[in-house]
């Protein structure tokens, strides 16, 4: 039989929607499409508060005048100002408000022991100009000349370890993504071959009457794929629906004390392109097992 006869027939000589060895593929691959997800998701995520803090934390100090008994604190927050706002690279310096020192220190002290007139420093905010070549040793040194018990507090020491935090949980994110990927092409050559074996009779028949491995390939194929996008679907809908939720959930919750989930719109496509990507992965794995296994098989 030639090999325009054989491509012409049905796609049911195998009958493989009959296989039951097959049934748990797209629930195994809903659930790796979902855990590949919310890995993916949350390397995501974490590329934009990584790039928040950096923003948000790398041009700023906090001067810190220490109380004094005898000294008067408000003198030596405005001499402390003056220095700072006479200094190039110093794009502002403004002194917080004992209110707002409080509010800072209320979830470490209590309320109990704020009230108590504790002796509080002043601080002062030091936003720096961009693109700036200012020392912050030298900026110390002048500050505690000029005012004694100055200190400051500068931010990049732990910004650089917290971002190195954040790049390891990103590659370990991707280390997820990869492990399930590599986890479903397993799950696929299995069933893949489960198939092949329980229809080792027909294949033979097939091949006898003028079937080729190709036409054999694209039946299993087309059988994987239907698997693959229904399992790739279900658990990226899931997937979606729980990340909406967390976002939900962490917003009621209140900033600063849950990490933000802010996707992107092309973090979300990339989201919705991953079933497609699964289903594509079982198609290559689905193919190049089967023609393998009748190369092995004949």
């Amino acid at each position: 039989m030639s090999a325009r006869t054989a491509s012409q027939r049905p796609a049911s000589d195998l009958q493989l929607e009959a296989d039951g060895t097959g049934r748990f593929l797209p629930w195994a691959l809903a659930v790796m499409v979902f855990l590949a997800a919310l890995a993916l998701a949350g390397a995501l995520a974490l590329d934009g508060s990584i790039e928040g803090w950096r923003r948000g934390v790398s041009s700023k100090l906090t001067v810190q005048i220490a109380d004094r008994p005898g000294e008067p604190l408000a003198p030596r927050i405005e001499k402390a100002l003056d220095v700072l706002r006479g200094i190039p690279g110093v794009a502002a310096a403004e002194p917080l408000e004992r209110r707002a020192v409080e509010a800072l220190l209320e979830p470490w002290l209590g309320s109990d022991a704020l009230q108590a007139d504790l002796p509080l420093p002043g601080l002062i905010d030091v936003t720096l100009a961009g693109n700036n070549a200012l020392s912050v040793d030298a900026l110390a040194a002048r500050l505690q000349a000029a005012v004694p018990g100055a200190r400051i507090d500068d931010p990049k020491p732990w910004l650089d370890r917290l971002i190195q935090l954040g790049r390891l949980l990103q590659t370990l994110g991707g280390g997820i993504v990869l492990l399930v990927g590599l986890a479903s092409a397993a799950m696929v050559i299995f069933a893949t071959r489960a198939g092949l074996a329980a229809r080792r009779d027909t294949i033979e028949l097939l091949h006898l009457i003028g079937a080729e491995d190709g036409y054999i390939a694209k039946q299993f194929q087309r059988h994987v794929a239907r698997q693959a996008i229904r399992g790739g679907i279900v658990g990226g809908v899931i997937a979606v629906l729980v990340l909406l939720a967390i976002q939900l959930l962490a917003s009621r919750v209140g900033a600063g004390l849950l990490p933000g989930l802010a996707l992107a719109w092309w973090h979300w496509l990339a989201l919705m392109i991953l079933p497609i990507a699964a289903a594509l992965l079982a198609i290559f794995t689905a193919r190049l097992t089967v023609l393998g296994e009748l190369r092995a098989m004949l």
